[in-house]
Order: structure tokens, then C-alpha cells, then sequence
């Protein structure tokens, strides 16, 4: 059989093709036994609307547009599955996009979604303003989820990078460590930028030496940093890396070098991943409750689209998670817990590898 046809239900409604369309959107006067008889004909003749021809009606599609830099690894997983919790409960669709951590192709996916979403969720650390102004045309509801803090004039979350970052040398500090290398994420990358700020500023406040190692904010290479540092004659007694997965990476070189931790090297990461609870030992980690971002960054974005009045900048705070790759009864090696408080600190000389 044949699908049936909104003229089908208006024909057995014994009304209008237009009275059965503003039944069905809601839209316009119509008399309760009018409303009744549109249902009952919608019931009988099992119909369903066509998506399409309701959005030419109501200029919306109920779908919205995500753009992430990538979209492999438990953080982006996390985001997107509470993005969908929400837009499930408020009758919304995703469409997903990865600019694949490249600015132009961020600005090209953009331009691609137009008209086909009612609104965008933008997460590129790479975006300036600028340059996400020459990729948005017309006045399609957007939100912005941008590491940096880069004021653009728009509605937008941001994570507090820079104070995760203070907060994790701080803790690592107050256990009495004093060599504390940094994992650093990729170059260019605002979100990395900032928890490097984070942790040179906390350092210079403690007056103690920097080390510093490249990484991708990936686990290999934060494996391949673990590497680096495990070789060094002065070895690190502690590491804060720029997120999770690296320091996931970081922790199993240590392992396969036979350095403890923390005994040796305590760590810390960011984000909290769900793996960094289930590595052993626990990971340390700064927590940002990754769903719960991606479900408020989506109900946010559904208010933008209903024409709420919106252009805060909201900020994510992070929590320091304290687990076992940190414990703060295990004191660093050489050091008693009475012997914490008269460590020597050396000159502030950074260094780079």
C-alpha cells in the first residue's frame, strides 16, 4: 500500500489540506473538533509527515549541526553522547562534522551545513573569531565551544584551561615534588596553550625549574614523551600532561622504564576520561564532566534557536580529582614527609625538548 498523504488525512478529516498542516505544526486557529477529527484521520491512516516538506513549512529541519576538530577519543565520544541525550529529549537530530584540527576545513564544514540546520555547535581550538565569521552567513543560531576564551561577541562555553592547569602544578607542588615536567599538547592548539600558561605561571610562583616535552594529545605521544623524560638524568618526580590520553601514554612508558607510580613519578591529566579511572594506578586528573558539557552545550543551543536572548560567555570550572597516580601519602623518592618543607628549590631556567 501506498503511504498515505497529508490530502489523504484531509480528505477523510473532511477538512482542508491547511487545516490538517497547522493541526500537525501547531500553527494557526483551529477549532478543538477540527484538531480531533485531523488526529483521529492521522491515526487511522497510520500517516507520517514528511520531514522535509515540514521544514519548507516551518523554515526548521529539528536537526542541528555539531563541528569537533576530531571526532576518535573518549573525549569527543563523552561530549557527543551527552549532546544526544539532550537533543533526544528535546526532538532534535545531529548532524556531525570533523574539521579534522584544520581551520579551513572547520570553515568549510560550516558553509556545508547551511540551510540543512537550524543551528551549530563549533568546537575548534584552531578558530579565531575572524575566521569563523567569514565561515557563518546569514543569522543561524550559534555556540561556541572554544578553548581559548577568545572573546567573539557570542554565545559560547569555555573550560577554564588555565586554572585547571595552576590548580594541577599546585597540587604536585604541595606534595612535595619539585621537578614536575609538563606534557605539552600540539602547537597552535588554544586549549593547549592555555593549560601551558597554566603551568608556567604556577611553576614560576613556586620558583621552580621548567621541563617541557611536545605532545599531540595523543597516547602515543605521550608514550613517546614518557620515553624522553624516563631517559633523562634528571628525571622528573612528577609530570602534569595536557590531557588524559597522553598521560595514559606517559604512565606506560614509566611502567615499561620500571619507574613507579607515584613513588617515583606521581601524574596528573585533564579532562578525566573514563579511562582515567580504570588504569592502574588511577589517574590523577582535572574533571570537566565531559557529557554534562556536550548536554548543556546542546540545550543552550535549542534555547538560541527559539530566538532566547543569549551572548554569555559561560565558563567551565575544573575539579581537581585526586587519585592513585598521585597519592598524597607517598612522598617523592629521597624525601621523608618531615623533610617536605626544607626542599631546596633551584633557579627558574625553562627548557624545551
Amino acid at each position: 500500500m501506498k503511504p498515505a498523504t497529508i490530502r489523504d488525512v484531509a480528505e477523510r478529516a473532511d477538512v482542508s489540506v491547511a487545516s490538517v498542516s497547522r493541526v500537525l505544526n501547531g500553527a494557526g486557529p483551529v477549532t478543538e473538533a477540527t484538531r480531533q477529527r485531523v488526529l483521529a484521520a492521522v491515526e487511522a491512516l497510520e500517516y507520517v509527515p514528511h520531514s522535509g516538506a515540514r521544514s519548507l513549512s516551518t523554515s526548521r529541519t529539528n536537526t542541528v549541526g555539531v563541528i569537533l576538530p576530531d571526532l576518535y577519543g573518549e573525549f569527543f565520544s563523552e561530549l557527543i553522547r551527552g549532546m544526544d541525550v539532550a537533543a533526544r529529549a528535546l526532538g532534535y537530530h545531529l548532524i556531525v562534522s570533523s574539521s579534522h584540527d584544520d581551520a579551513d576545513e572547520a570553515s568549510s564544514a560550516i558553509r556545508s551545513m547551511r540551510g540543512r540546520v537550524d543551528g551549530l555547535i563549533v568546537l575548534s581550538p584552531h578558530l579565531g573569531a575572524a575566521n569563523l565569521a567569514s565561515g557563518l552567513a546569514g543569522r543561524m543560531p550559534v555556540l561556541l565551544m572554544n578553548g581559548g576564551g577568545v572573546d567573539t561577541g557570542r554565545p559560547s562555553i569555555i573550560i577554564d584551561n588555565h586554572g585547571g592547569a595552576v590548580a594541577a602544578v599546585e597540587h604536585l607542588v604541595a606534595l612535595g615534588r619539585r621537578r614536575i615536567a609538563h606534557i605539552a599538547g600540539p602547537a597552535g592548539n588554544l586549549e593547549a596553550e592555555a593549560r601551558m600558561a597554566g603551568y608556567l605561571e604556577a611553576m614560576a610562583a613556586a620558583g621552580l625549574p621548567t621541563m617541557v616535552v611536545d605532545g599531540a594529545f595523543t597516547k602515543a605521544s605521550g608514550q613517546e614523551a614518557g620515553e624522553k623524560l624516563a631517559a633523562r638524568a634528571d628525571r622528573p618526580d612528577a609530570v602534569f600532561a595536557a590531557n588524559d590520553n597522553m598521560a595514559v601514554g606517559a604512565l606506560l612508558a614509566f611502567q615499561d622504564a620500571g619507574l613507579r607510580v607515584p613513588e617515583d613519578v606521581a601524574m596528573v591529566g585533564f579532562d578525566d576520561i573514563p579511562l582515567a579511572g580504570l588504569v592502574r594506578p588511577a589517574l590523577t586528573t582535572l574533571k570537566i564532566n565531559i557529557a554534562e558539557t556536550g548536554r548543556n552545550a546542546l540545550e543552550r543551543l535549542v534555547r538560541l534557536i527559539g530566538s532566547a536572548a543569549d551572548t554569555a560567555c559561560e565558563v567551565v570550572r575544573p575539579e581537581l580529582v585526586v587519585r592513585a597516580s598521585s597519592n598524597p601519602l607517598t612522598p617523592p623518592p629521597g624525601l621523608s614527609g618531615a623533610a617536605h618543607t626544607d626542599v631546596q628549590t633551584m633557579s627558574l631556567e625553562g627548557e624545551k625538548l
